[in-house]
């Protein structure tokens, strides 16, 4: 679905920025966002449940600037939302894939059509809420899932193929998208292929 704003109403600028697994693709997201002027705020989607999730979640706090402000939104990101954008200029997302796991883990045993419909509304008015805020720019890292093979356990499939169309409709959304391999970030937005739409044959 995608978002109608009023015409003439200056919008928040989005950028979603993905890769695998230590691919610097939240180094670059820090960067960019640092680049950006304003106040800065950090949406930490992570859940520390033990001690290398909490060395990770150290090594990130190490990155950041004492400046930015840190929100820790593991869920429920679309009643904070609003809350945030007033206190912040920028905002950077990190990580997508995350908050949506946690969202998945909470719904264990729902009808998957329900839970990615769910899904899409709540990521939809997260969305439209930046959108609609102010002139500034919202920032989202994610992971490119589904590149090896097929996962065996049905969740796990469930949640690779969740990721897939959020970050299919958030790249669709976005103004920009990179892509991070090897530490090396690409803008692959602007140079997608447009196919032409094929005439149906009478």
């Amino acid at each position: 679905m995608s978002i109608v704003l009023e015409r003439g109403k200056k919008m928040a600028r989005i950028v979603l920025i993905t890769g695998g697994a230590r691919s610097g693709k939240s180094q670059f997201a820090e960067q960019y966002l640092q680049a950006c002027p304003g106040r800065h705020g950090y949406i930490a989607t992570a859940q520390v449940l033990d001690d290398e999730m909490a060395d990770r979640v150290a090594r990130h706090r190490s990155r950041r600037p004492a400046s930015w402000q840190t929100f820790e939104v593991p869920s429920g990101l679309g009643n904070q939302i609003d809350h945030i954008l007033q206190q912040t200029d920028n905002i950077l997302l990190d990580c997508l894939t995350l908050y949506f796991s946690n969202f998945l883990l909470q719904r264990d045993g729902d009808d998957f059509s329900h839970i990615l419909k769910e899904a899409e509304n709540e990521w939809d008015g997260v969305l439209r809420a930046v959108r609609q805020s102010r002139d500034g720019v919202f920032v989202v890292v994610t992971n490119e899932l589904g590149s090896g093979i097929v996962p065996m356990a049905k969740v796990s499939r469930q949640y690779r193929d969740l990721i897939g169309f959020l970050n299919q409709h958030t790249a669709a959304e976005a103004d920009e998208v990179y892509l991070s391999v090897c530490g090396i970030t690409m803008e692959i937005k602007s140079r997608q292929v447009h196919l032409p739409l094929r005439e149906e044959r009478p």
